[in-house]
């Protein structure tokens, strides 16, 4: 076992730090976790990253060179040059890539990833979600497959959204695009304007219904 590992885990377990296994933590030197933390196996920390009192990290998480603050729980997720602010929920199976600030209260879910985006307190976004180079307000809610469409293939482009707005279920946000205060967009949009507050925007086709047209392919088939 390499000493310098087994004494960093040491020095952290006679600061009040908990390990269910000790052996399955990874920790280097510079690193600092808080007491009443709790790393669980499979935790890697690496580079200065900073945890904070109270959290639970793992099982199965890598941060570097990010910061946790204090009550944050953090399963099954990866976490690179960002910070993650008191009282989050993080995981399982989230990618949190450089340069993002994640508010107070957040809870990010399963298949979630960020990158160099800001959130404010509250946001919550449980699965299937891309949000990158983006500006989100307070207690934004993200349904299931929600996208910023940052990138055209030349150059990247960053989404705004306010406060209290409600994301549908796959909507696509090609930036650069505003959605003020409020605004709720409807399942399956493609948003490409700016919305004023508290706005509906439906951005979609209007459903069309052939009634029988389903049984008379069918007969086609059985023809052949």
């Amino acid at each position: 076992m390499n000493e310098a590992l087994k004494a960093k885990r040491q020095e952290l377990l006679a600061a009040g730090v908990v390990m269910m296994d000790p052996n399955a933590v990874y920790v280097e030197e510079q690193v600092t976790v808080g007491k009443g933390t709790l790393l669980l196996p499979g935790t890697i920390l690496r580079g200065k990253t900073v945890v904070g009192e109270n959290c639970t990290i793992g099982p199965n998480v890598m941060l570097t060179d990010t910061t946790v603050e204090e009550d944050v729980t953090i399963n099954s997720a990866q976490v690179e040059e960002s910070v993650i602010r008191k009282g989050c929920e993080i995981g399982p199976y989230t990618h949190i890539r450089p340069h993002c600030d994640v508010g107070e209260g957040s809870k990010i879910g399963a298949f979630v990833q960020l990158k160099n985006c800001n959130l404010g307190k509250g946001t919550k976004m449980a699965h299937l979600t891309y949000v990158g180079d983006a500006d989100v307000g307070e207690r934004v809610n993200f349904g299931c497959g929600t996208v910023t469409c940052n990138y055209d293939g030349n150059a990247k482009f960053r989404t705004t959204i306010g406060n209290d707005c409600f994301v549908g279920c796959n909507t696509n946000l090609v930036a650069p695009v505003t959605l003020a205060d409020g605004v709720y967009t409807a399942a399956g949009s493609t948003v490409t304007h700016d919305v004023e507050a508290d706005a509906l925007v439906i951005a979609r086709a209007r459903q069309s219904v052939k009634p029988g047209w389903a049984a008379e392919h069918r007969k086609k088939k059985v023809k052949k």
